[in-house]
């Protein structure tokens, strides 16, 4: 049997190797990378990872008496039907993955099989709950994340997760594979280094990510979780991305970890359950995308179409280089150059400060961060995107701007996050370290590294009130082509 594998690079609590483990038949684990179904791994950080993400489940593999098959071909049935024929199997199993490119990769691979006479099962595991028949009483869409957090709350329960297969007997002699190499996925990024040393992908590193975060965060993340300078969050979201871990290992192991609370809080505390309502919103992100394929590109919000978008090039290179003049907005844009992920409270300032202050069209920073994230995901990356330009479902109000001098304060109190990221700033007192350019000149820094940090690119009240003049400018032409005969 040929199990193929996508979103799901791990052994335990894999339902695609559980299945071809329990029929009792030879498996052989397969990658295909394939442009028509990988959406994922374009970006240069995603790919590091998953190359060695590959790297690593091989090696588990391996230990069961396996390895993994590695492919490489424009369309993902082609391959599949090559390497039945090379082993003999009339049989391949998978997990289903929520993003349209790889649906249509579905269709596509199931049609293809059956005209061979090749059966094909298809399974779960993304997921934690089932997307296509989470409906309103009406029978159509949830509209917002709590109705949809609700039904899902009234859902069967996610499966308990399984242990991984005792073994999986290969054939021999094992079939041709690809190197990583070969796949193009061992790029030389100039954040390598940073990547390096900030991450272990790979199964064992989900575990060790999850075990820290249930040992010295999950009970204070309700509290903690936007602050930026803490350990505060679990990080677990690129292992997660990729299916170095199940949802569902996650969902029970903070649901166990009985953390110090009033029982009527729940077994996991107020900050388990704070954390399971983020697994949630993973959920709700691939729910909308789901039911609203075109939000990739195009926003949810029709009217946000006429939205009089800006060109600011200059504007642009400073927001992706750290150097737009606001601390926290650069601290996260280095951290993410550095280790190829941002804190989600900056992430949220950051996107506000491109699509609010210089007026850049979203898509733009989407693209940006799918090039840059190590837990690049078109789900959960374009609902973001379009919640702070406030075009997409559960949107912030487009008339709500941050204010990244307030947000810092508010969230980086002494700075310890900014210095780390901008150590141009290291030498001012926490009083200036948010807005540089009032400190006094006895407390400024002399210059560092390639020069002084530089002025604010833009002014906060003046891009506040072009903002709101912008969104005023689209709601009337809106209006007037509703009025048009």
């Amino acid at each position: 049997m040929v199990a193929w594998l996508r979103h799901d690079l791990r052994l335990r609590d894999n339902p695609v190797l559980q299945a071809a483990a329990e029929e009792g038949r030879t498996v052989v684990p397969v990658f295909v990378w394939s442009p028509e179904d990988h959406a994922w791994a374009e970006g240069g950080a995603s790919s590091w990872w998953l190359g060695h993400s590959l790297k690593s489940l091989d090696s588990a593999l391996r230990k069961k008496g396996s390895a993994l098959v590695m492919r490489r071909g424009w369309s993902p049935a082609a391959e599949l039907l090559d390497l039945c024929r090379e082993v003999g199997s009339d049989r391949v199993v998978y997990a289903r993955v929520w993003e349209p490119r790889a649906i249509a990769a579905d269709g596509r691979v199931e049609r293809a099989l059956s005209r061979e006479g090749i059966s094909a099962r298809v399974m779960g595991g993304q997921v934690l709950f089932p997307l296509e028949e989470l409906r309103n009483k009406s029978g159509g869409v949830f509209k917002t994340f709590s109705s949809f957090f609700r039904a899902c709350g009234q859902a069967q329960p996610p499966a308990e997760p399984a242990a991984a297969p005792a073994s999986l007997p290969a054939p021999r002699p094992l079939p041709a594979t690809l190197t990583v190499e070969q796949l193009g996925l061992a790029p030389d990024l100039e954040w390598t280094a940073g990547l390096r040393a900030t991450w272990e992908p790979g199964e064992k590193g989900a575990w060790r990510r999850l075990e820290r975060f249930l040992e010295y965060a999950v009970a204070e993340y309700e509290v903690e979780r936007d602050r930026p300078d803490h350990e505060g969050t679990s990080r677990l979201s690129p292992h997660l991305r990729f299916g170095e871990i199940s949802p569902a290992d996650v969902w029970y192991a903070v649901l166990d970890a009985r953390q110090a609370a009033p029982d009527d809080e729940g077994a996991a505390g107020p900050g388990g359950l704070a954390f399971l309502r983020q697994l949630g919103w993973r959920e709700y992100s691939y729910y909308v995308l789901l039911h609203h394929p075109h939000t990739l590109e195009r926003p949810l919000r029709p009217e946000f179409e006429a939205f009089p978008w800006q060109d600011d090039p200059d504007g642009l290179e400073a927001w992706r280089l750290g150097c737009t003049g606001y601390p926290l907005v650069d601290a996260g844009m280095r951290q993410l150059r550095q280790t190829g992920w941002m804190h989600n409270r900056v992430r949220m300032v950051a996107a506000s400060f491109l699509v609010k202050h210089l007026l850049v069209p979203w898509q733009v920073g989407a693209e940006w961060f799918l090039d840059t994230l190590v837990d690049a995901d078109p789900a959960n990356n374009t609902q973001g995107w379009q919640w702070t330009a406030g075009s997409g479902t559960d949107a912030a109000p487009y008339f709500r701007i941050f204010n990244p001098v307030l947000q810092g304060q508010r969230f980086d109190p002494n700075g310890a996050y900014i210095t780390r990221y901008v150590p141009e700033l290291e030498g001012l007192s926490p009083r200036f370290v948010h807005r540089p350019w009032e400190a006094p000149a006895d407390e400024r820094m002399q210059p560092r590294g390639s020069g002084a940090y530089p002025a604010p690119v833009i002014d906060h009240i003046f891009a506040r009130e072009r903002a709101l003049s912008a969104f005023a400018e689209m709601k009337g032409r809106v209006g007037s082509t509703a009025a048009s005969p």
